[in-house]
Formats: structure tokens, sequence, C-alpha cells
């Protein structure tokens, strides 16, 4: 467990060559400029678009900033296939959104590749391109002339954050400019803003015993899904310790079961492909290729595995979003940890690493001798798409983040929020999807195999509430910042809020509660929360869990496929020994 305290309480602004900088910069560029806003979002995301529109609509004077180049994170960036859960439970300016796309995609000239698919019986979409999602974004930013600057990064320490006391004053970019408001909102993945302001924070999985849960921490024995079926052996040379270990795997301890660990969910990249020929950008072989990258791949496709490593879910006009799937796929193992916490460079390095890693898997599969005919024939068919991401030659700008720093604030959401044992009583948003982890390591079992560990995928069977306190830092800490991304919550929890509707819903929720503190002048964690909701509710914000449609599941209460570790003996680990017939693969 990893959890940082700083609280960096500075000095005021000075002047240095004619410039008003923060004292703490005075040994820094002084080129830069001061902007004053009633609010500052920091983070281009789905989340900080509706956040910094619905602040304009409230009449706030608003910034958003994007420390990248590209708006709209992974909304516009190929997850294309929404992850809805239950579509009641989203409200507000989010489904406003998905009314949007249903909209463009009504006129018959959007549907270039095949027939008009918009369905008839809903007045939502939440399939879509990465170009249209992008267009409605840029349509409502424009409406409310929101003003957006790209490309200018926080400075990564303290001095990028300039506080008096529990508040922000000011942030610092790398350019040297100063941008201050009344209130910020850290609408990025990784919770940048909040961890330089000195909110604590946490990385990795905790124990379940911490927030008596049953799904967080090590799952060596409840993990059966997007496993390798057959035994695969780990080593360079087949049965040769002393040969060396397979890239992609690692020899350590795999950690003690159900409890903490530093680890991350897998990231990816989500394709957005087409098998329309005249669209189609095949998939080349990336320079500095080395097979030995996919021996893994090989030898699980020889232990009986016969499935396409990916699941296409299909957007419009013939395109992809496309996620991975089974033992071996477009994620990319024990290669992330670093990613949270890590400053620029070794961030970028690690896509660099993901992307080198998912090109020559997708060349492999299409291409490669030792990859299943059938499989070649499927995935030859296919390849990057030349009208999304022109820029990148089809390839998808942002990073599937599915897990960074997670804020500990006022409130920690866990799985007994997820199951409706505990129902907050501030909801500013419902959550749905199902508590989902992808694997988070693969590693050498007692065995002598090679297993993936940490996937989780267990419905909480209907809507939950999210409460306003897990967008909101410790008071002492902050009391001008709101969280809409990095929420405070368990690993298993945020594996359901996690969800791209769901940031979308509490930026919106964080907009409204910064516009009330303001007017109402109070702070943020002295609003009074009946009036609060009471707006949220005139914004169409769905906050309502009807509990005897939607009653308390608790765990032990799943069926027995769920319920792997209440085993009275339970298998030490999945051992890769006789998985292939269990999981009846055709």
């Amino acid at each position: 467990m990893r959890i940082n305290r700083r609280n960096f309480i500075k000095g005021s602004f000075v002047l240095a060559g004619g410039i008003l900088v923060p004292l703490n910069m005075a040994g820094c560029r002084t080129d830069g400029r001061v902007s004053s806003y009633d609010l500052v979002v920091y983070g281009g995301t789905s989340s900080g678009i509706i956040a910094a529109v619905q602040a304009s609509r409230l009449g706030l004077s608003v910034v958003l900033i994007e420390p990248g180049h590209h708006l709209g994170g992974l909304t516009t960036g190929g997850l294309g296939r929404t992850d809805v859960g239950r579509a009641d439970a989203i409200g507000g300016m989010a489904m406003e959104f998905y009314r949007r796309i249903r909209r463009y995609y009504a006129d018959d000239d959007k549907w270039i590749y095949e027939p008009n698919q918009v369905p008839r019986d809903q007045d939502a979409m939440y399939g879509f391109e990465p170009h249209v999602a992008m267009h409605v974004y840029r349509e409502m930013l424009s409406e409310e002339s929101v003003p957006v600057i790209k490309g200018e990064r926080l400075i990564m320490s303290n001095r990028g954050v300039e506080k008096r006391g529990n508040r922000i004053e000011g942030i610092v970019t790398e350019s040297g400019n100063v941008y201050q408001g009344k209130i910020y909102i850290d609408a990025t993945y990784e919770g940048d803003l909040m961890a330089m302001a000195g909110v604590s924070y946490h990385v990795g999985r905790e124990s379940n015993s911490q927030y008596g849960e049953t799904l967080n921490g090590v799952q060596k024995v409840r993990t059966n899904n997007h496993i390798f079926p057959g035994f695969v052996d780990p080593y360079i040379v087949k049965g040769n310790r002393g040969s060396g270990i397979l890239p992609g795997v690692h020899d350590e301890d795999p950690g003690e079961e159900f409890e903490a660990d530093h680890r991350v969910q897998a990231y990816c990249f989500r394709m957005c492909l087409t098998d329309v020929p005249e669209n189609r950008v095949p998939f080349e072989k990336p320079a500095g290729y080395d097979e030995l990258d996919f021996e893994l791949l090989f030898r699980n496709f020889e232990a009986g595995e016969n499935r396409v490593p990916w699941l296409p879910g299909m957007m419009p006009n013939r395109k992809t979003d496309t996620n991975n799937r089974w033992g071996f796929s477009t994620n990319m193992m024990n290669v992330n940890y670093g990613y949270p916490e890590g400053d620029y460079s070794k961030r970028a390095s690690i896509l660099d690493e993901q992307e080198f890693y998912q090109k020559g898997l997708m060349w492999t599969l299409a291409n490669h001798h030792r990859v299943p005919l059938s499989i070649r024939q499927e995935v030859g068919k296919w390849g990057l798409t030349a009208d999304e991401f022109p820029e990148n030659n089809g390839w998808p700008p942002q990073i599937y983040v599915r897990e960074a720093r997670r804020m500990t604030g006022e409130y920690v959401t866990t799985e007994n929020d997820c199951r409706r044992l505990r129902i907050a009583s501030d909801p500013v948003g419902l959550g749905s999807y199902q508590m989902d982890s992808h694997n988070v390591q693969r590693y050498i079992t007692y065995m002598g195999c090679v297993q993936n560990e940490g996937n989780i995928e267990v419905s909480p069977r209907g809507p939950y509430a999210i409460s306003y306190r897990s967008i909101l830092p410790v008071k002492r800490e902050c009391e001008n910042l709101l969280v809409s991304c990095a929420v405070s919550s368990s690993h298993i929890a945020f594996g359901s809020i996690r969800m791209e509707p769901v940031f979308m819903v509490l930026g919106q929720s964080a907009a409204i509660a910064a516009a009330k503190s303001i007017s109402d002048g109070v702070g943020l964690h002295d609003i009074n929360y009946s009036q609060l909701r009471l707006q949220l509710e005139n914004n169409d914000q769905r906050l309502n869990v009807d509990t005897d449609i939607y009653s308390a599941y608790p765990a032990d209460s799943e069926p027995p496929e769920q319920r792997i570790f209440f085993e009275t003996e339970p298998r030490l680990d999945n051992s890769c020994i006789v998985r292939a017939s269990e999981l009846k693969i055709k």
C-alpha cells in the first residue's frame, strides 16, 4: 500500500521580472502569464469537458486545461463501445452526450460503409466512431465558448501547486503560466493535480480486511477468466530455468491471497479497426520486432487455445472498439506499475512500450506462421482505420488508464457500496457497471507454469450511490478541490466506477457543487447537501436507488460459480492443468 500525504504550504505571489509568479517559482521560468477564473478544470477527459461546459452554463468563468494534445480521453480515443451498465442510471449531460450521438447518426448521409443502424426504439446511442464523439464535444464546448488550452502540463512536483494553508491559490505549468481559481477540478485519469496539491491517495490493491471486502487484494484463486487454459512453460528453453524467463512473465512472489499489493490493472490501447478495404490500414511489422516477445502467445495456441484473442465490439461504419480478451491479448502485463506516480518521461516510455507491443501483436496474429491459420485469416481481414486518428496513421492517441491514483477522501466508496450493503446519504451520481478488474500480473505458479492473476467480473445487480464526499479530499488537506476521475474508492469499487459515463456524471456534479459553493459563499465541505441535491436533480442527475427493487447483494448470495473463494479447500492457484477442459474451448 502506498499513501502519500503532502501539505505544500507556500507563500503567495511575488513579482519577478515584472511577472506575477508564485514565490516557490522564483528560481524557475518567469515568462509566463497569470490567469484567474472562478473554476479551473485540469484534464480534458470526458469528465473535464462535461464539468467545464456545465460550469459555463451556470455562469462561471472557467478554463479547461489539457496537459496533452488530445481532448475527450477514452471516449474520443477509441472506446466507442460504452460500458453502460444500466442506462437508467445515467442522467444529466452524460445522457445529453449520448442523445447528441444518436441525433448525429440519424442522418443517413453519416452512414458511409453500411446502412443506417440507429436504434429506432431508443433516444440515445452508446456506440460511436471516435471522430463523432470529438465532433459532439467540440460542439458542446463551442456553444458555451469554453476556453480550452492544450499542451499545458502541470509541473510534476510541489512547485506545480501554490497553496496557502489548505487552499490552492494557483497551479503552475511547465511553460511558467499560472492559473488561479476559486475552485479546481482534477479531471485527469491519473489524479496529478490532486497529488501535487498534497491530497492523500492510494496506488494498488487494498487487502480485503482493510474495508471489509471480498473482491480486493490478490486473487489467485478467484481469477478464472482471461487466463491461460493449458500448461504454458514460462522459460525461454522449455523446462530449463537457467535459460531465462520469457518476456511478460515475472518470477517474483505473486502475493498472499486477498492481501494488499502495489499492482494496478493492465492497460491497452482501444484500437479502432475496420474490415472495409478502402478504409483499412494493414497491420505493419514494427521496427525492432522480436518474435520472442510473443513466444507465450505461440505456446498458448500449442496448449489448446484456439480463440481469437481480442474483443472487437462493432461500431458504426464497419469499425470496432477492440478490447483485450483471453489469456494473451492486447493488455501488456507487469509493465505499468510505475505509470500512476511516474513523471512525464516515465509515462511516455510505458506508452511507447505498450504501443510497440500491441502493434507487434496485431502483426503477429495476422501473419506469423505459428498462429493458427483460422486466426490469421480472421485477423488479416482487419486493419487500423484510415479516417480515424489520421495524424497517427490510425493509431489511438489515448491509452486506457484503467486505474492509477485513487484519492483517499472524506468517504471511500467500497465493494459494500456497490453491493448496496451501505448506501451513501449524499449521492452525486450512480454507478451500475460490474466490479471489473482486468488482470494485474502474469507470474509463475507453484506448478511451474504461466498464469494471469487479478481478473474480477462481478455485477452489483443494480445501481448504487456514489457519495459527494468521494469526490472531496479530506478538508484539512484541501478545501477548494474536487476530483471527478481519480475518486476516493477502493480498487474493486473503482473497477465499477471507472466507466466513462460515470466520470461524465461526476464531472457535472462537481461543477454544480463548485457553482453552489461560489454563489453561497461557503466551502465545498460545508455545502447544504439537500439544496445541492435539488440542483443536481434539476439538472437531470440520477440519484435514487430503489432498494425495494435493488436490494442488498451480499457476497455469500452469489451463484456458486462466482463464489470460488468460499470453497472449503480452495485451489492454491490456477495451476494451468485441466483448465482447457473446464473452459470447454470450442
